[in-house]
């Protein structure tokens, strides 16, 4: 059956785009596409058969009437998000809770996936609440028009505003129209060494395990999904896809653990063979999990969070929104 595939190019999945391995019974056509773009032609336009979906959208489209896509528990992206807030260093922000009442971007809608864990992640740590600042949307890089195609709007306790076609957040925090902004993409200004513009937490990798060795959550960001009409069809897919998406992750994983005798001397990242080996005395081998039960409170943390930010109607549990083929690991 040939199926059309639609993802980044990230190591995890180069196995099943270079075609070194195959699911059983898939001929997969491979289209690279950035992720914003990618949820919009597959949640408006009805384009490609598997997918790679932001985890929020994914819950977005189960309140439609006919929810389209069934999920597969392979999460593709990862990412730890106490780096993901950033903030103007004029507007006297020395804390968390100094964001109460500010005017903070946020990248693309509300309640994108690196927003709604930085979010979740301000309240439950620090007692900040995603409704108790309002909300400036919009792009970060370059101007985003207002997305109507999402399945979900803004809760009635949340005030946000559109930016427009005019501006970008990431210039609009640099010169103080907004106090601060949660974002999956650095603000480019932060990147060419700007003094307006840090992290709300400077110290956010030694915040981030310290919250896993707490919590044992590394945030998900974007699961695989199916086509309904097609799973129902052929239910086989989910299965024979995730297993195809596990033997391409093992690959890598392997491929990067024989590289630990030789230093890692292949890549370009100095003490890379020491940062390896720091992670694993923390997250353990089995570092990026696939499965619902390795990650059960990874996916019950994003779905209450997702709850509690007024995005789902209901309170959802891990078990009901994976194909149940793929619910054996």
């Amino acid at each position: 059956m040939k199926l059309k595939f639609a993802s980044q190019s990230y190591d995890r999945v180069r196995a099943l785009i270079d075609g070194s391995i195959k699911p059983d019974g898939i001929e997969l056509e491979h289209e690279e596409v950035f992720p914003a773009f990618m949820f919009e032609r597959a949640i408006a336009g009805g384009e490609f058969d598997l997918i790679e979906m932001g985890f929020t959208f994914y819950l977005g489209t189960l309140m439609q009437e006919n929810p389209p896509f069934v999920a597969i528990p392979a999460f593709l992206s990862r990412s730890f998000r106490h780096s993901a807030v950033y903030i103007n260093t004029s507007k006297a922000i020395t804390q968390p809770k100094d964001l109460i009442g500010k005017r903070v971007g946020e990248l693309f809608c509300y309640g994108h996936d690196a927003g709604i864990w930085a979010k979740g992640v301000l309240s439950d740590e620090y007692g900040v609440p995603a409704d108790s600042y309002s909300y400036a949307i919009g792009g970060v890089d370059f101007p985003s028009k207002k997305w109507d195609w999402l399945p979900w709007g803004i809760p009635p306790n949340v005030k946000a505003e559109h930016i427009g076609m005019e501006r970008m957040l990431g210039p609009m925090l640099e010169a103080g129209e907004i106090d601060a902004l949660v974002s999956a993409i650095v603000p480019p200004t932060l990147l060419a060494g700007s003094k307006n513009v840090k992290r709300l937490f400077d110290d956010h990798e030694a915040l981030e395990r310290a919250w896993f060795k707490k919590t044992g959550i590394f945030p998900i960001m974007h699961v695989v999904v199916v086509r309904r009409e097609l799973y129902e069809q052929h239910p086989w897919i989910a299965r024979s896809f995730y297993d195809a998406l596990c033997a391409a992750k093992d690959v890598v994983t392997t491929a990067y653990k024989g590289k630990e005798g030789h230093m890692h001397r292949l890549f370009m990242i100095p003490w890379l063979t020491n940062l390896v080996e720091e992670n694993r005395a923390l997250m353990g081998d089995d570092y990026w999990p696939y499965g619902v039960a390795k990650n059960h409170a990874a996916i019950d943390a994003f779905l209450r969070f997702h709850y509690e930010q007024g995005i789902s109607k209901r309170r959802w549990r891990p078990e009901e929104i994976f194909a149940a083929e793929t619910l054996t690991d």
